[in-house]
Formats: structure tokens, sequence, C-alpha cells
């Protein structure tokens, strides 16, 4: 009955997930909220992802002008560096630009937090024998 498509689907819902659990851990030890949420990279560019990310984290995602993210660091690296922009800050303003934006749907986002409460953040106890027998 699932298809390839199901599993792809099911790959982005673990992956981003884990990157939720990571964003409440780095909210709870830094104490600063997490409010949107800037997605770059190839991934980036599939809207069924970007949307399934705003609604695993119920906040909106956003992606950049342009994808690949870390050659447009690289070249606002070498603006500063060779004096064509005065900081980090000036470069930024004038070389990058926010993309398309994914507001979170609140439905979408109630099943996937309750799943996440119930199901997702219950798993790792209860797989540590089994990855424990593994190991």
């Amino acid at each position: 009955m699932h298809t390839r498509a199901h599993v792809y689907r099911a790959i982005l819902e673990g992956l981003a997930y884990a990157l939720r659990e990571g964003k409440e851990r780095t909210e709870k030890r830094s104490g600063v909220p997490i409010t949107d949420l800037r997605v770059a990279g190839g991934g980036s560019q599939c809207n069924a992802a970007m949307q399934l990310t705003a609604d695993v984290f119920g906040i909106t995602a956003s992606r950049p002008h342009l994808y690949e993210a870390s050659g447009l660091g690289a070249a606002m690296d070498a603006a500063v560096g060779v004096k064509i922009h005065l900081d980090f800050k000036t470069v930024g303003v004038d070389m990058t630009h926010m993309g398309e934006r994914f507001e979170p749907d609140p439905k979408t986002c109630q099943i996937y937090d309750e799943l996440y409460h119930q199901v997702y953040l219950q798993m790792y106890n209860r797989l540590r024998p089994l990855n424990q027998n593994i190991r």
C-alpha cells in the first residue's frame, strides 16, 4: 500500500522531529526562544518539505532567495575581507534576501504535535534495550 513517496515523507518527518527536538534542547539550554526557521540547501527547494517543516515545528519556515547558502556565505566573507563591505551586518543586508515563507497549518500542527509527544519522544527510551543489543 505504501509507495516511495510515503517512505520519503516518513524520512522527512523523522528528520523534522529530530531537528525540533534539537531546537527545544537549544532553547532550554540557552533560555532563548527560536521563533522562526531559515532553511537552506537543496531540500529547501521542495515546497512540501518546507510546509512539513513549518507544521512539525509549529513556526514559520522561510528559505533564502537562493538555496546555495554556503556559497553565498563564502562570497560574503570575501566581500568583508577585501573591504567591499565594512562588516558582516552590512554585507548581510546588502547580499541576502528572504524568499518564500511557509506558515504552519494549525490542524496539521496539532496532529504533528500529538505524535511528537505521544510517539516520537517516547521512542528513544523504548528502543534503548534494542540499541544496546545491536551495539
